[in-house]
């Protein structure tokens, strides 16, 4: 695992972690400031386990994760460049601090004489612990890597970014970097974004876009646009504090737009309790309370409210089978008589073939189709003794509670489905929830 100087290890700033926990953070500060959580961790990947020389380099980075906080110049950046975070969230961001005492329990549970696995729980209020998420998964994941296998190198690592980025452009895609959660370390993440630029740079007269990356972090370091809107947590959240499925998802739409406004930051995840069970409250009309009475807008009462997906730009794919999703969405939008050109994000254990299929697929259904990638850039390695591919770890941080209600996800996929049993058949119940299995979304192989 030689390289040339790398830069520093573990995580370096307390926006080293994806936008969506930074908007979704703004807005349960906004409706959620009391409301408390749990977070647990799960090991998709059981039988890459750490070592526990490994899991004590994630506890004193856990540890080290008190030392950051927001800067004047990463403030007065984040005022200029990200124009939809309120100043008061901004002040509160600027005096926020981790906390892993109070929040972070974390344990090793020996499973033989050399490794064994983690028990990890993150709990307290949703606004204090919401961002706890990525720098613990990229921890594991960076140690895991770091002590566990040792096999690889970074040797080829912004090449094969530049060849990757290259293809898209050349293919048309319109893609993000989405791999903070899994990658392999901060050096990795580093090389891939500038084998990224590189390829825009040289690419400039192709058809595709590097639109940013989803880490603020790097977006500031390498002058990109920070990408990202909502996370599934979000509508969890909302669900289990309130023991309603029917109506989070109408919770969670009213109260994005509430803190954000229409048309901002508005690409909808649509998956958290099944896309049909969203699909009928994005066709509803927005509470009338959301209607700007501006130059633009009459005040008279006969004046037509607008759906939530007119209002919202487009929509993320994130489970089950892609290609069935665009005929989804694209029966729902001629339903409701909206013109095309709706953006759909696709961002589901993504690789160039991949992009380039869902790509011509989706522009044939009038879509705008859009990428974020992450695993496959930021965790892309092969076994130096071997030469076969070095298998990242699966791992997740999800919300597992809310006010003392098990918080659960269904998904488009029955294989994504997550948390307590018990409380995925009463949500399945509630919402009329028919689960498929798509072959392509295991789990436990998806990445090798």
């Amino acid at each position: 695992m030689n390289s040339s100087q790398p830069r520093p290890e573990g995580v370096l700033s307390v926006l080293d972690t994806d936008l969506y926990k930074l908007t979704m953070q703004c807005a349960v500060l906004q409706f959620f400031p009391k409301t408390h959580v749990t977070y647990k961790f799960t090991n998709r990947t059981p039988d890459m386990r750490l070592s526990h020389k490994a899991f004590l380099w994630v506890q004193s980075q856990v540890e080290k994760l008190t030392d950051l906080f927001l800067t004047s110049e990463e403030h007065d950046w984040l005022n200029s460049k990200c124009l939809y975070l309120k100043p008061e969230y901004l002040d509160f961001l600027h005096h926020y601090r981790f906390n892993p005492a109070q929040h972070v329990k974390l344990q090793y549970v020996a499973a033989s004489e050399t490794h064994g696995d983690i028990n990890l729980l993150v709990e307290g209020l949703w606004v204090d612990t919401i961002l706890y998420e990525i720098p613990l998964l990229a921890l594991v994941s960076e140690a895991y890597f770091k002590f566990c296998d040792r096999d690889w190198n970074y040797e080829g690592q912004e090449e094969n970014a530049y060849e990757k980025g290259t293809k898209l452009l050349q293919g048309g895609c319109v893609f993000s970097e989405f791999g903070t959660r899994r990658r392999r370390d901060t050096e990795t993440q580093h090389r891939v974004i500038e084998g990224l630029k590189r390829a825009a740079q040289d690419c400039q007269d192709c058809s595709g876009k590097l639109t940013g990356t989803s880490n603020v972090y790097f977006a500031k370091q390498y002058d990109l646009q920070p990408i990202g809107t909502m996370a599934h947590e979000w509508f969890m959240g909302i669900a289990a504090s309130e023991s309603d499925y029917e109506d989070a998802t109408r919770t969670g739409l009213r109260n994005w737009t509430k803190c954000f406004g229409k048309g901002v930051l508005a690409v909808a995840l649509t998956d958290t309790f099944g896309t049909p069970a969203f699909l009928k409250i994005f066709g509803q009309s927005i509470p009338k309370e959301l209607v700007n009475h501006d130059a633009s807008d009459t005040a008279s009462n006969t004046q037509k409210v607008p759906t939530y997906a007119e209002i919202f730009t487009g929509v993320r794919q994130d489970s089950g089978d892609p290609l069935e999703y665009i005929k989804t969405m694209r029966k729902f939008y001629e339903t409701m008589n909206l013109p095309n050109g709706r953006t759909i994000v696709f961002s589901d254990s993504l690789n160039v073939e991949k992009c380039i299929e869902y790509k011509r697929n989706a522009e044939q259904a009038g879509f705008k189709p859009t990428f974020g990638i992450g695993t496959f850039l930021t965790n892309d390695f092969k076994s130096l003794s071997s030469g076969a591919k070095s298998v990242p770890l699966n791992i997740v941080i999800k919300l597992s509670s809310a006010e003392g209600h098990p918080a659960v996800k269904l998904s488009d996929d029955l294989g994504k489905n997550t948390g307590d049993q018990e409380e995925v058949e009463k949500a399945k119940k509630q919402l009329g929830y028919i689960g498929k299995h798509w072959e392509g979304g295991n789990e436990k192989s998806r990445w090798g």
